[in-house]
Formats: structure tokens, sequence, C-alpha cells
């Protein structure tokens, strides 16, 4: 259970690249103390010596209260835990981190490849002790950061726990609404970061608002699909941390999975489009891994297979949207 007392107490922050940063921003701006850990050196200078994330959240002012350090054991008396390291490195970070009770809230998206496994199961078995809880939703980090209002889903297992933790983050400008279906959580902020990549080749081979909107459509379709395969309820897909992220991340530049999407539909490769990035498309790790667990149970998925084929430079834009196009007709409720 949470302790009864975590009124005053730090709120830590483990990864502090744009998001990460965006979360301690949001988190100080009632006076908390906030300490936010980075594996880089250099963005640790930064930020306690210019207030700036230079590195990741470059022109945002950060406040006084964040406190910027690469000591995991200097998390070690803090109310709660945001964890928001790149999916597939969130196992070793936590296997790092001193023995907690502090409960943990899960800020990155996607399922770790080799096991299958959501997020939430990888800290399970991680920190054995915490609380665990996953936290998603429309969100860009530049517009947290500046205060900009934003809802989320905030779930955990037991209806308390996320209660307790929804008192203890909201902000005037962050408002999370409360869930128990931890899978439905996830799996929304995991396949949207695929299918921003689908709508970002859409707009860079420029066929336009429709084309894109029957996307967004259709791939909303593929995630209720496997969210519901996977143990998900119907109206956390529908919610937030679904069909909110989904929209958001489908609709703009600022996604990094578009970002990356849109450049490969205008030509580059994955390896082009990637190269000199500082931070993480999710997308491009996520799509072979949910591909892949979905073939497993032969669940449907053609945009996300469509992606893949793409990222792996099999086919080019172009014949993958025509693939897509030129499948079987078939009634709107019956799948792909």
């Amino acid at each position: 259970m949470i302790p009864d007392q975590i009124q005053g107490r730090p709120i830590g922050v483990i990864g502090a690249g744009a998001w990460g940063t965006a979360i301690a921003q949001a988190m100080a701006s009632d006076g908390t103390t906030v300490r936010l850990w980075a594996r880089e050196s250099e963005v640790v200078a930064a930020i306690n010596q210019t207030r700036e994330n230079t590195a990741f959240l470059p022109g945002i002012p950060l406040a006084g209260e964040i406190e910027a350090t690469s000591d995991l054991g200097a998390l070690g008396d803090c109310a709660a835990l945001f964890v928001v390291t790149p999916a597939q490195h969130m196992r070793s970070v936590l296997a790092a981190l001193p023995q907690v009770a502090a409960p943990l809230i899960l800020c990155s998206k996607g399922i770790e490849a080799g096991s299958f496994k959501l997020l939430h199961q990888v800290a399970h078995e991680s920190v054995a002790h915490a609380p665990i809880a996953v936290m998603s939703g429309p969100t860009f980090a530049h517009e947290v950061a500046r205060g900009l209002p934003t809802a989320v889903t905030l779930a955990a297992e037991q209806a308390e726990v996320a209660a307790a933790l929804a008192e203890l983050i909201a902000r005037p400008a962050l408002r999370p609404y409360i869930s128990t279906d931890l899978i439905g959580a996830e799996i929304g902020g995991a396949v949207k970061n695929v299918l921003a990549i689908a709508c970002g080749v859409v707009d860079g081979l420029g066929l336009g608002q429709n084309a894109r909107a029957a996307l967004i459509a259709r791939g909303y379709a593929e995630m209720v699909r496997f969210g519901l395969a996977l143990g998900a309820r119907a109206e956390t897909m529908a919610g937030l941390s679904g069909m909110g992220d989904l929209v958001l991340t489908c609709s703009s530049t600022s996604s990094r999975n578009f970002s990356l999407g849109k450049a490969l539909g205008e030509g580059q490769s994955a390896a082009e489009a990637l190269a000199g990035k500082t931070s993480v498309a999710e997308g491009a790790h996520t799509a072979p891994v949910l591909a892949e667990l979905a073939a497993s149970r032969a669940i449907d998925m053609p945009i996300v297979e469509a992606v893949c084929r793409l990222l792996e430079g099999a086919i080019p834009a172009r014949q993958v949207v025509a693939g897509l196009l030129a499948r079987p007709l078939k009634a709107e409720g019956e799948g792909a």
C-alpha cells in the first residue's frame, strides 16, 4: 500500500528526456521538490547550472525545485517515482534502483522485446514490493512543460492506490482520470506510436486528410482488437490513453513517431530518418514486437504489419499504402 505520509516528501522522476523533464516541471509547479534522475552527466549539469535541459527540452526554463542527479539512490525518500525511461531499458534501470516501497508510476510506452511483456509486468518482476501505476494519454512534452491543460489516464490495480496517486500528482493544468485497467492504459500508448508512423507516411506521401482520418479509424480498430484480446477494457481504449493519445500523435509533426513516418513517406530510409536523433521514436522499436505478439495470437493487424515492412526497408512507402487499399472488401465491423 501507499505510505500514509506522502505529502511534503519529494517526488522522483527516473529519466530526463523530454517527457521526464516535462513531468518534473509539472510536479514542481506547486513548489514540490522534484528529484530528476538522468544517466547523462552533462544533462544533470545543464539542468542544475542553467535551469534548462538543453539536450532534450530546449527553450523551457525549469523550476528551481527540480534537482537533477545521476544517483538513483538519491530517490530513496521520494513519495512516488515516475519511471520515464525508454521501454527497452526499463528493466535494467529498475534493476539498478535501490529497494524502494514508493509507488512507481510508469510513463513509458512500449512492449518489452523478447519477453513480449507489458511494462507494468516488467516493473512487477523488477521491483516486487512497490505499488505499480501507469500514466498515459495525449501528452506532448513541450505543452505539459509550459503548463498547458492536459488530461491523462492514471491506472493501478487497486482503485484506492490510483485515487491516492491522483491526489498526489494532480495540478491545475494536469488532470488525472483514475482507472484499474493497467493493460488498456498501456496498450493504447504502445499501439498508437506504431500507428502514428503510418499516419506520418500518409502525410509524407501527400495523400491528404481523408486518407489520414481513415487510417486513424482503421488503426483504432486494430488497437481495440489487440487490446481486447489481451484483456483490456473497451472503455479504456475509447478514453484518453487510447483514442485520445491516438488522435494527438497521429496529427502533428510534434510527434517523433509521426515525424519518422513522414520522413519515410518522403523517401528516406529508416536508418536515415533515425540518424542523429537524441530522442527515441518508440514506435520503431515497438512495431516488430507488436507484430510478432499479434501474429502469435492470430490477431489481424495489417497496418502494424505494413509499418514493420516499411521500417525493414522491404517495401517502398507507396507500395505499402497500395497493399492496404487492395485488401478484400468487407463490412466495417468485420475487422481489418
